[in-house]
């Protein structure tokens, strides 16, 4: 049975897929919290929906894929996947292409995102992007 907290965090997931930084602000709290792979950690709302901003400029094909997602109240935790393509100096190239397991934890509070920390490893994507930057 789908959870208030797992239909918000279903959302958030639809609009990264859609590369929707508008909507993401629509769905975190005022106070958000976002925690990336390497442990660094942002706040706001309106810093986050400007980094998301900047991402999908990045990764503008960046897509996030959900295998299993479990709840328990406003905590869910979510596993599967993440691709995209780096747009860096050669472009939208088959070379810049980055796919990874990843899983994604969220505190959900009155059916927006308080808390979105990512777990994945990024070893290929900073090799992917400083070798791009080496070219050109």
């Amino acid at each position: 049975m789908e959870s208030k907290a797992t239909a918000a965090v279903e959302a958030f997931i639809a609009a990264i897929n859609e590369g929707d930084a508008v909507q993401l602000a629509e769905l975190m709290t005022e106070d958000h919290t976002f925690v990336d792979s390497g442990g660094t950690v942002e706040s706001g709302r309106s810093n986050m929906t400007n980094g998301w901003n900047e991402y999908f400029r990045m990764f503008p094909d960046f897509r996030v894929e959900v295998q299993c997602m479990l709840h328990d109240g406003n905590l869910v935790a979510a596993f599967g996947s993440a691709s995209g393509t780096y747009n860096g100096r050669r472009g939208l190239v088959p070379a810049n292409r980055i796919e990874m397991p990843a899983a994604w934890r969220a505190i959900v509070e009155n059916g927006k995102i308080k808390f979105w920390q990512v777990y994945a490893d990024w070893t290929e994507g900073r090799r992917i992007i400083a070798e791009d930057g080496q070219h050109g």
